[in-house]
């Protein structure tokens, strides 16, 4: 699998996960470092970087745009090893207190 099919499996999660959401994909060459995707829910918005594995490198400004975006709302990079434990701090942002169920 590579990042693109990644990318596109958790849009498909995230749909499911937040029902009504919208999901907007940026793009790279505007803004670089700026996260991969924007979740707008309800009042709330989020903001994840995808990567293909844990190890993966960063871009220029990546990490910068992480934290500053994280400290306005919700921004994280997420992968398929940490997936489970972003969404659950996902959810737990936007008001749920359940844990995520994603199979």
């Amino acid at each position: 699998m590579n990042e693109a099919e990644y990318q596109r499996k958790l849009i498909g999660k995230l749909r499911n996960l937040l029902p009504g959401c919208v999901i907007l994909k940026n793009d790279p060459s505007y803004l670089q470092g700026v996260p991969d995707i924007l979740i707008l829910f309800g009042p709330t918005w989020a903001m994840l970087e995808v990567k293909l594995t844990g190890d993966s490198s960063f871009q220029p400004n990546q990490e910068h745009y992480i934290g500053l975006l994280d400290e306005m709302s919700f921004a994280s990079f997420i992968n398929p090893e940490n997936e489970r434990d972003v969404l659950d701090d996902l959810q737990h942002a936007f008001g749920f207190d359940r844990p995520s169920r994603i199979s």
